[in-house]
């Protein structure tokens, strides 16, 4: 066992997965700590958070990620049944396996859940990711990111206002470090790769004539519980996709609770429009070709806000708040939440050229992942060896 490894503990770095947004943060730090030198002896655990198995699976195929060691099978649950029911299914594992440190990333609920096993059982916790907020404490997420960053030993940012964050809260800046996006080491690593709009359109049946509009087109997300549980304000925001449309092209990648709540509010007709291509959930190297080609993105994704401002795409975020700022203060990233008028008019202004051109932020590089693993190594080997 490597020396700054067996001082922290006996075991590897057991590394965590539980849902969509943690693999694509996850894959360049396993590629990074394997190409350290020395290597950093890595655990992969999937949560089974994620659980449509197909969807996972083509996820791990398209970031070139390692099958994970261990699958919890945790399947779907309240934010509370699936929170406890991690806690309970990776206790044994870290009983097992000891590792050095267990490191999370993100904001899911497998991220908080990990982390309060292991910091109860006396293992360091390491959250890549950490301080950014939305200020919107009703966000499942919010509580995750608040929670995991007060209990953990090693916190690495993504963008320099995360720190003003931590230190409001207590946090000591020494547990803080700086690194960049690992997300934009994933988007790095798979453009080459990525799949063209054309081919993912014509494999799903779909013309792709309508991309080589006059406008380009658009691409459309939405998942979050604020936007698609309740009737009127999915409602509403289907009625002003289906005006947008007229205008501009748009694929739509639904995403399954959004499909099951159009099917059960009865607003199938709103989603009918000549200009709007339905697909479903697509995989990472899809969405990473229809987002690169589009002439805006619009959204709900925190990862997306990310990944259109590296790619220099305009995104309009259909959230009233973003846990992202630099997206907004130097990326592409223009917040017009659930309003029609802003939605409209945020369209309008990209396809008169008058959309935010941006600019890449500080660090978001490629090569997040590789200064993580070389400061997580001098963090290990500065630990007191453990008893």
């Amino acid at each position: 066992m490597n020396e700054a490894v067996s001082r922290s503990g006996p075991g590897p770095v057991m590394c965590i997965v539980g849902a969509r947004p943690n693999f694509m943060k996850m894959a360049p730090i396993l590629r990074a700590f394997a190409a350290h030198e020395p290597p950093i002896p890595a655990l992969l655990v999937h949560t089974g958070q994620h659980y449509d198995a197909s969807m996972s699976d083509q996820l791990f195929v398209d970031l070139q990620l390692p099958r994970p060691d261990l699958n919890l099978e945790v399947g779907s649950g309240s934010h509370a049944a699936q929170t406890a029911e991690v806690m309970k299914r990776i206790e044994p594992a870290i009983d097992e396996h000891k590792p050095c440190c267990v490191l999370v990333v993100g904001d899911v609920n497998s991220t908080l859940a990990c982390a309060l096993v292991a910091v109860k059982k006396g293992v360091p916790v390491v959250h890549v990711e950490a301080g950014l907020r939305s200020g919107d404490r009703r966000m499942p997420e919010e509580i995750n990111r608040v929670l995991t960053d007060q209990i953990s030993d090693r916190l690495y940012t993504t963008e320099r206002s995360a720190l003003a964050n931590l230190l409001r809260e207590g946090v000591d800046e020494a547990r803080v470090c700086f690194a960049g996006n690992v997300m934009i080491d994933s988007l790095h690593a798979a453009r080459p790769r990525a799949r063209s709009a054309a081919d993912t359109l014509r494999a799903h049946g779909l013309d792709p004539v309508m991309l080589q509009s006059k406008s380009g087109y658009g691409v459309v997300t939405l998942h979050r519980p604020s936007n698609v549980d309740d009737a009127d304000t999915l409602r509403g925001l289907l009625q002003t996709l289906r005006e947008v449309a007229q205008s501009l092209p748009l694929v739509f990648a639904l995403h399954p609770r959004t499909r099951a709540n159009i099917e059960r509010f009865g607003l199938a007709g709103q989603i009918d429009a000549v200009r709007m291509l339905l697909l479903p959930p697509q995989g990472y190297l899809e969405m990473l070709g229809l987002m690169a080609g589009a002439t805006v993105v619009l959204t709900d994704s925190g990862g997306l806000q990310e990944e259109t401002t590296a790619l220099g795409v305009p995104c309009l975020t259909l959230r009233e708040n973003t846990e992202r700022p630099i997206t907004v203060e130097q990326g592409t990233n223009t917040m017009v939440g659930r309003d029609h008028a802003a939605i409209r008019a945020g369209v309008a202004d990209i396809l008169a050229g008058r959309g935010k051109r941006g600019r890449v932020p500080e660090s978001w590089d490629g090569h997040a992942a590789a200064r993580i693993a070389d400061d997580l190594w001098r963090w290990l080997a500065g630990r007191p060896a453990a008893s």
